[in-house]
């Protein structure tokens, strides 16, 4: 019984080895990454914590804090997610789902983790403390809480990018849909998770990230898949 045990014990194990690169596949794959697009030569170093300019960005972070409304702040909260799926309102059909748009949804998996491997790595040289984290008697977020670097705003730069991609599929409805991604920035000021130079940074950061990887040629093959069944289900 004992060796039977032991057989079986050894053959889990073995399973769980064999099985666990699988999963680690699963994980949509960036079209690009921080070697390419290194953020420290693009963009400008944020405001150092003690300057003129970030002490008037936790001003206007909190003048937000005061005057937003519960609209405001419903909306804020929903724009945490970072997914395609929150320019729903501006394509405005229902057929524009995770489940109607298989080949969509995966290329645009493939967008938002190249947002993190280009972002990441700048966030972890510059470590800008977030305005909560610098003032937190006095900045109150009513958004899920981040400790990585504020500068520059990952979601900014992620709904940056989904939206100039988004738009190139559906040119009919370009300015609403980048209306809505630099709404998507800004709601992460209204959160009270980020200064306004993060926002300004991040869409810096998304259009150039955009502009690279359209040069790809995986990003070209999936993208014409995901355009061509995105505009079919719209009826476009």
């Amino acid at each position: 019984m004992r060796n039977i045990s032991k057989y079986v014990a050894l053959g889990l194990a073995f399973a769980v080895t064999i099985a666990s690169p699988v999963f680690a596949e699963d994980k949509a794959k960036p079209f690009t990454d921080a070697k390419e697009v290194n953020l420290l030569d693009l963009l400008p170093p944020p405001p150092a914590n003690d300057s003129a300019k970030t002490k008037a960005e936790i001003g206007e972070v909190l003048t937000i804090q005061v005057t937003r409304t519960p609209e405001m702040v419903d909306r804020a909260v929903a724009d945490a997610e970072e997914n395609v799926w929150r320019y729903s309102d501006v394509i405005n059909n229902p057929k524009f789902t995770k489940e109607n748009l298989p080949k969509f949804s995966a290329f645009f998996d493939r967008v938002v983790e190249t947002e993190a491997a280009v972002v990441d790595p700048a966030k972890d040289v510059w470590k800008r403390t977030r305005p909560h984290l610098l003032y937190p008697e006095l900045v109150k977020p009513v958004v899920p809480l981040s400790k990585s670097g504020s500068y520059p705003s990952g979601h900014t730069t992620v709904g940056t990018l989904m939206g100039v991609v988004l738009s190139d599929m559906v040119p009919e409805k370009k300015d609403a849909i980048m209306a809505r991604a630099w709404e998507y920035g800004w709601n992460r000021v209204v959160g009270g998770i980020h200064y306004p130079t993060d926002i300004e940074a991040g869409r810096i950061s998304g259009i150039v990230i955009a502009q690279t990887i359209m040069q790809h040629d995986d990003y070209k093959a999936e993208y014409e898949a995901a355009k061509t069944e995105l505009r079919s289900a719209l009826g476009l």
